[in-house]
């Protein structure tokens, strides 16, 4: 045998940590997130696709982990997402953005009708955290920087 005999034969493993790895169902649940998504993410989806700001790419209802995020700049490591009413001092994302962040992230978060009435102000903080204009946890302009350094994220030693 090629592999070695364990408890664990014919079982697909997977580490709790390893954001890459899809878990089951989360690419069924973006695909329909894709399809049904809000105007508001279909207004700053306009502006982000295609490289449309500044040459930075993004990719729309990505799962990362346990979640799926609205928008994400891999390149980067920054995810934007849009929260609706409900998300108002929800739990669940504090908890949320406190793992992205774990991972590496830096996570960037608009209201609504942010995204309806102020879009371009929306684009201009988005494209102040791309350029690392912004470092320090904001909860004004709800960023909240990775909790990684820049030589933990590109793996350098010094």
């Amino acid at each position: 045998r090629r592999w070695p005999e364990g408890s664990d034969e014919g079982v697909l493993s997977m580490p709790a940590d390893d954001i890459t790895k899809r878990r089951p169902g989360k690419t069924t649940q973006a695909r329909r997130l894709r399809r049904n998504e809000t105007e508001e993410e279909y207004r700053l989806w306009s502006d982000l696709r295609n490289r449309l700001l500044n040459g930075y790419k993004f990719s729309r209802q990505v799962p990362l982990g346990p979640y799926v995020v609205d928008f994400i700049c891999r390149e980067e490591r920054l995810i934007v997402e849009i929260d609706g009413f409900h998300h108002a001092e929800n739990q669940s994302d504090i908890a949320r953005t406190q793992w992205l962040n774990a991972q590496g992230y830096s996570v960037l978060r608009f209201w609504n009708h942010e995204i309806t009435r102020e879009r371009h102000a929306v684009l201009d903080t988005t494209l102040a955290a791309l350029n690392g204009q912004m470092t320090e946890r904001c909860d004004t302009t709800r960023f909240y920087p990775s909790n990684l350094t820049d030589i933990e994220k590109t793996g350098e030693q010094q």
